[in-house]
């Protein structure tokens, strides 16, 4: 026996099979969660990700600062701090080279300056010793790669 009903145009439609069945939706809320599951471990990536591109744009800003300083200096400088005050030694100073101070890596650690540089031999070395907070481990930030 079929159940009908009419619609508003005067024809009838069959309403039986018209819903979802507990096990259709039982498996769209399966589906639904394995889908959620796999943004949530993509999603939880991404932070430590966005963490090192901070700090390489970091380095790269402080490196390009570091440049400035010694064409205007005829030197770089003996600390990464002389790019805020001017050391009492030197001429032609045009800074402050970083308007907002010295940055924290993305860790909330110094970054390490090292003149003359071991990596960047008659340079400078800039680096920032990465999440684990170690120096000289794989996932340091440095300036030479």
């Amino acid at each position: 026996m079929k159940t009908l009903k009419k619609c508003a145009a005067g024809r009838t439609r069959d309403l039986r099979g018209r819903g979802f069945t507990l096990v259709e939706l039982l498996l769209v809320l399966v589906i639904l969660s394995i889908l959620a599951s796999v943004v949530v471990i993509n999603v939880y990536k991404r932070p430590e990700q966005a963490r090192i591109a901070a700090a390489k744009a970091d380095i790269s800003t402080i490196d390009g600062c570091l440049e400035s300083f010694n064409l205007d200096c005829g030197k770089f400088p003996t600390t990464i701090n002389d790019l805020i005050e001017q050391p009492s030694d030197v001429k032609n100073w045009q800074g402050p080279y970083l308007k907002k101070g010295l940055p924290k890596d993305p860790w909330g650690r110094d970054y390490q300056y090292a003149n003359p540089g071991q990596h960047n031999t008659g340079s400078f070395d800039l680096w920032s010793n990465g999440p684990d907070g170690q120096p000289g481990t794989d996932d340091d930030i440095p300036n030479w790669k």
